[in-house]
């Protein structure tokens, strides 16, 4: 299941559109939240950690599943306590019940409930069960003379014991009144103060909820004794669990925690604070709707004295909301995938793919800062010297893993790079990828992250892939998978001149390998390619020779209009047959001051779908720029990169087929597709299956503003990784 774990940064300013009210004091250490998403993915399950700020939506709209298309739902688990403002817990959960998204822990009603206080004491006295006596206070003028004291204070809408605080008079519970009115802009809630014993009860589940072992605060047997802020974070009290306590009272408090957990409408999971007087009279002092998960927490020592892990802990929490949103049925289905909602007690050994997924999740700051790396390195496709860089050092890494490296010295385009991590004739698999890209250092544009896409030259044109395959054969290292597969690796350097110096090498290595794939960038949809149209470039130079006496020539064979009807023809192409058409990608003019150009270049590219298409196609052009011999103008039409098509086959199809199952048991989002783009991979075998589009999910091809989605480097590492993994018995078809 994909389970995004959400929470808030500590004062995350940049993540609101303006800042007001109170600001949140509570956030989760981010080793925890760590902790928290390790456990999930222990537990089999696809996690990713998203920043609960103005950027949510945006974040799980591209992780999480399309249910409405069919695909099985994904879950959130909530550790976000919220940004500011009042009723913070409350905000996540407003828009994850907005979009449709389930999650983990209670409802915004819920939520909004239990962190006011003062609706709180309402609630629990409503319904029959004891809590101390309480004023409310907006003022210090509202204070009556025979208030009981002493008594404890309580900001309405805080939590953590942010401003509690003891008192002992009218006198000094006014100055506390004015203060923290000022302090947290909201009323305060008073409670007569209960000297005592203190426990805390965790609860888990639903209908029939289970509560955990009872926890005792060791207040050291001062009964006047209180947790502040302060004992919280600097000098934590001591917990007493199994709280030394007879049944009766171990049952009472049991009681009394259901009957509040249901009376407040909570979901999933809580913990319930007690005061217990001298007399053995139990008051309820308040619900706390997000339990810490801190291992230090009273909630994790009580499910760790109820025999969970950690572990087992936060997995036995996403089962609970499972079986809450999809009923029993559902979550038993889903405990029949392993790749699901498997039973961690029982488990014995996690899978390979839980392995990688972790690993790989874990090394995210890697990836990215290789992929920053390579695409800080000028590669574009004559600088011989800086492919040959970046050919080095993918090498280095390579080497490093156990991967021997064959050099194919090009001189027109720099090094071509082949490795094996075997001494066998054959492949299990071969990955094809480039070194090289087609935008000249003038064009250059720099890495950077925003809004979770990653920008940069090359990102989506070779160096998004290239990142993908290190990381999927790292974490294969980190796991010892790899030496189990026979893995070529060819990276070419002539990719962006249409492969004319590589064809005969990629027909050669895949001739040797069972199955290959290229590492060109997916689809926004996760396509992967099974066909790719063919494409013919022409570069058409035009002068205009002008004699004496021939000035009248000027006027008749105008290079503007020329172009200009030509390229109307050329436009026609497109709608004659289907699948095929036309692109302009330079036009150029040139001539001497105010004087009509002598000049002209155009550079035009076709696109076809069937390999019958290109001779006819090529004829047109030619035929296009046909003139008479007595014409002024000279043309020289030269043909360029050519690629033919890659043809969709029943030997790819069957391929696809298998690698969308593995997909869909990783929960990644992968589709058929066909791409306009030309493929490397058209010089291989139609007999051998192969399949393009194993990079990162990428937009804006072609352009400027090519983009890889971050979240997407993940998933699309543990999809090729794992399809390595499995090469050696799944893919000979």
């Amino acid at each position: 299941m994909k389970v995004a774990v959400i929470y808030n940064k500590q004062q995350d300013v940049e993540g609101v559109i303006n800042v007001f009210g109170m600001q949140n004091q509570e956030t989760y250490n981010p080793k925890t939240v760590e902790r928290v998403a390790s456990a999930l993915e222990k537990g089999g399950h696809n996690v990713r950690i998203v920043d609960g700020n103005i950027k949510v939506i945006e974040q799980l709209e591209s992780f999480m599943p399309r249910v409405v298309h069919g695909e099985q739902p994904g879950m959130v688990f909530n550790m976000a306590y919220g940004i500011q403002g009042v009723s913070r817990y409350t905000h996540i959960p407003s828009l994850l019940e907005m979009v449709g998204i389930p999650y983990v822990g209670s409802s915004p009603a819920g939520h909004g409930v239990a962190l006011d206080k003062v609706t709180t004491k309402v609630m629990v006295h409503a319904a029959g069960l004891p809590t101390a006596p309480y004023w409310v206070f907006y003022t210090p003028d509202q204070i009556p003379d025979d208030l009981p004291y002493p008594v404890i204070t309580k900001p309405k809408m805080e939590a953590v014991s942010l401003g509690i605080e003891v008192v002992h008079n009218k006198k000094d519970l006014q100055e506390t009144i004015s203060r923290l009115v000022e302090e947290f802009r909201q009323p305060v809630l008073v409670e007569k103060f209960i000297p005592g014993r203190e426990f805390a009860v965790g609860l888990l589940g639903n209908q029939d909820p289970e509560i955990l072992p009872v926890v005792e605060i060791d207040l050291e047997g001062d009964p006047n004794a209180i947790q502040t802020l302060d004992d919280k974070l600097r000098t934590p009290r001591e917990k007493i669990c199994p709280a030394r306590i007879d049944d009766r009272l171990k049952e009472e408090l049991s009681r009394l925690t259901r009957e509040t957990f249901r009376s407040l409408g909570i979901y999933d999971f809580c913990r319930v604070d007690f005061r217990m007087d001298d007399q053995g009279n139990l008051y309820i002092l308040e619900l706390n709707s997000m339990a810490s998960l801190g291992l230090t927490g009273s909630y994790v020592l009580a499910a760790k004295t109820a025999g969970y892990s950690y572990e087992s802990l936060i997995n036995r929490m996403l089962d609970v909301a499972v079986e809450r949103y999809f009923g029993k049925q559902q979550l038993e289905a889903l405990g029949e995938q392993e790749s699901l909602v498997p039973s961690l007690i029982k488990k014995t050994t996690t899978p390979l793919h839980t392995r990688l997924r972790s690993y790989l999740r874990g090394n995210l700051s890697t990836m990215e800062a290789s992929l920053q790396t390579m695409v800080e390195t000028n590669s574009y496709v004559r600088n011989i010297d800086g492919i040959n860089a970046l050919g080095q050092w993918i090498g280095n890494l390579l080497s490093r893993m156990g991967f021997h490296k064959d050099v194919i010295t090009r001189a027109e385009f720099g090094n071509m790079l082949y490795f094996t991590n075997h001494n066998s004739d054959t492949n299990d698999i071969l990955v094809i990828g480039q070194l090289d890209n087609p935008s000249h250092f003038q064009d250059f544009v720099p890495y950077a992250v925003d809004r979770g896409k990653i920008y940069g030259t090359g990102v989506s044109y070779g160096k998004g892939g290239l990142a993908i395959l290190l990381a999927a054969l790292q974490g294969l290292r980190y796991t010892r998978s790899l030496k189990k597969v026979k893995c070529g690796i060819l990276l070419v350097s002539d990719e962006s001149a249409g492969g004319r110096s590589s064809k005969s090498l990629v027909a050669d290595y895949s001739s040797k390998s069972k199955a290959v794939v290229g590492l060109q960038g997916a689809g926004l949809s996760g396509e992967l390619i099974v066909s790719t149209s063919g494409q013919i470039k022409f570069n058409i130079e035009i002068n205009r020779m002008t004699r004496k006496g021939q000035a009248d020539f000027k006027d008749k064979y105008d290079l503007v209009s020329f172009i200009s009807q030509k390229i109307i023809s050329l436009r026609k192409l497109n709608d004659e047959v289907e699948n095929q058409s036309v692109t302009i990608t330079s036009i150029n003019t040139h001539g001497v001051g105010d004087q009509p150009p002598d000049h002209a270049s155009l550079v035009l590219h076709i696109r076809y779908r069937k390999p019958d298409q290109k001779d006819a196609l090529e004829a047109r052009v030619f035929k296009l720029f046909e003139i008479p011999a007595t014409s002024p103008l000279k043309i020289h039409i030269t043909r360029g990169a050519s690629r033919k098509p890659l043809m969709e086959t029943p030997v790819n199809i069957q391929f696809m087929e298998k690698i969308g199952g593995l997909a869909k048991m990783l929960e990644v989002r992968v589709q058929k597709s066909h791409t306009e783009m030309p493929s490397i991979l058209t010089s291989i075998s139609p007999e051998i299956p192969h399949v393009e589009g194993l990079g990162p999910v990428t937009g804006g091809n072609g352009t400027k503003s090519e983009y890889v989605v971050r979240d997407s480097l993940i998933d699309r590492s543990l999809l090729l990784a794992y399809l390595i993994s499995q090469a050696p018995k799944n893919f000979s078809v």
